[in-house]
């Protein structure tokens, strides 16, 4: 199995680094996890202090899986001891073939807390504080409203798939955070769209291409209808999210 394969050749070349942990979250620990299709969201907790030596090796060891099938799908983000607490911090992230800094946000601390995936070493529980229920939330909303809001109002963005679905998606991930107090995957989200009135045929299309056989491009006619149908839909819902909520 390619993935198997990957983590395999992934992890053998990390140990020199002496991690403490390796955690995966995401679609890969929550049980959605399609092969070759999602993202493997990856942590690892290194010793410490983050040397320039340290991240040249790291950046290293992702170039040289580059010829590894399913390599350019692993997203890693590296902490150590001394910077795990704090859920605004930026840290070293290898994604999308490049350096990123990026925070290991409430809910991804969430997600580690009560589905993480242990690859190597000790429990997220054992390392990672808990997320207070009202820090998840405040993340949520802020989230919905300083990010996806305002990304409602270009409307150019909204011809491209990712931004349909994840707009979607998030959306009804952070409704069911807020309204239930749990975290739902993306396949679930996306059963919670139409009783929260999303539009059918936008919900129909990202089924088919999330989850069905691969559908041939869609035309230029429906890009712009489903865009259309898409920020109409989510900015009077991400509104009225956030007005009973933030």
């Amino acid at each position: 199995m390619p993935t198997a394969s990957l983590l395999h050749r992934f992890l053998d070349e990390l140990m020199p680094l002496r991690p403490r942990a390796v955690w995966a979250h995401g679609s890969f620990a929550g049980g959605d996890y399609q092969e070759g299709r999602s993202d493997l969201d990856l942590i690892a907790v290194l010793p410490g202090p983050m040397r320039p030596a340290t991240v040249r090796r790291l950046v290293g060891l992702h170039r040289s899986l580059r010829a590894v099938p399913l390599a350019g799908k692993l997203h890693c983000t590296y902490l150590t001891p001394a910077t795990l607490e704090d859920p605004d911090r930026s840290h070293l992230t290898w994604a999308h073939g490049r350096v990123l800094r990026r925070p290991v946000t409430p809910v991804t601390r969430r997600e580690l807390h009560d589905f993480g995936r242990v690859l190597h070493g000790e429990p997220p529980a054992g390392l990672l504080p808990a997320v207070p229920e009202r820090q998840l939330s405040d993340f949520v909303v802020r989230d919905q409203r300083d990010y996806w809001r305002p990304a409602v109002d270009r409307a150019r963005l909204w011809r491209q798939d990712v931004w349909v679905d994840l707009g979607l998606l998030t959306f009804a991930r952070a409704t069911v955070t807020l309204r239930d107090g749990r975290l739902i995957s993306k396949r679930e989200a996306l059963a919670e769209l139409p009783a929260l009135g999303a539009p059918v045929e936008v919900v129909e299309d990202t089924a088919r291409r999330r989850y069905g056989a691969a559908p041939a491009p869609a035309g230029g006619d429906w890009l712009v209808r489903r865009a259309e149908l898409t920020r109409a839909y989510l900015a009077p819902a991400i509104d009225a999210l956030v007005a009973a909520y933030g």
